[in-house]
């Protein structure tokens, strides 16, 4: 079966097409034919994985699988939440993942808070049979752990240098791609989306 991954994200389709292979499910990005990203305009990770999956659907005409997915930081009130990918624009700071972490890391500075920060990777994923699905699927993920204010690894992408699991001893970054897709937020939104295409839309 063929989705349309409402995403553009080479590093993030890798990882969804590893944990979807189970199901044979074929992904090819929305860029991929020509549709632009949809607008992100919601408070919530579920709501905007909503729009992009409807979004997708509606211009493609296939089924579209969508994830909105951010880092929450306790000591920040749960920013940078939904805002996560562009964190360092608010600030008059360039789009990278790179001016992310560091934006991030300045903004604890300024709180004036003690390191290590609670936080948890969490992740929405959506998909829906066509843009009027009035009974999307929707699974959530969340992985816990805490900021550090030194990055640590090479691997992975976004904050995953900064965040630390203290029952691995590592920071996300430094995690083999094996283990990543085991535990992540988005492993575990998508064993509950794998559960929901098996009973709901009766795929095996």
């Amino acid at each position: 079966m063929k989705l349309v991954l409402a995403s553009n994200n080479a590093k993030k389709l890798k990882e969804l097409q590893t944990l979807f292979q189970p199901l044979g499910l074929a992904l090819v990005t929305q860029g991929e034919l020509g549709i632009p990203e949809a607008e992100e305009p919601h408070h919530t990770f579920v709501e905007n994985a909503l729009a992009k999956a409807r979004h997708a659907a509606a211009a493609s005409g296939l089924p579209a699988l969508a994830d909105d997915s951010g880092l929450s930081v306790d000591a920040l009130g749960g920013a940078p939440g939904v805002l996560s990918a562009r964190y360092a624009t608010l600030f008059g700071q360039p789009k990278s993942d790179a001016d992310n972490n560091r934006v991030l890391l300045e903004q604890l500075a300024l709180g004036g808070h003690a390191a290590p920060f609670s936080a948890r990777f969490v992740c929405a994923l959506v998909a829906v049979r066509s843009a009027d699905d009035s009974e999307p699927l929707i699974a959530m993920g969340r992985w816990n752990g805490e900021i550090r204010r030194e990055a640590a690894g090479e691997g992975g992408f976004g904050y995953d240098p900064l965040m630390f699991i203290p029952a691995l001893g590592q920071s996300v970054a430094q995690l083999d791609a094996d283990t990543k897709n085991r535990l992540s937020h988005r492993a575990l939104a998508s064993a509950s989306l794998l559960q929901q295409f098996r009973e709901v839309w009766q795929l095996s």
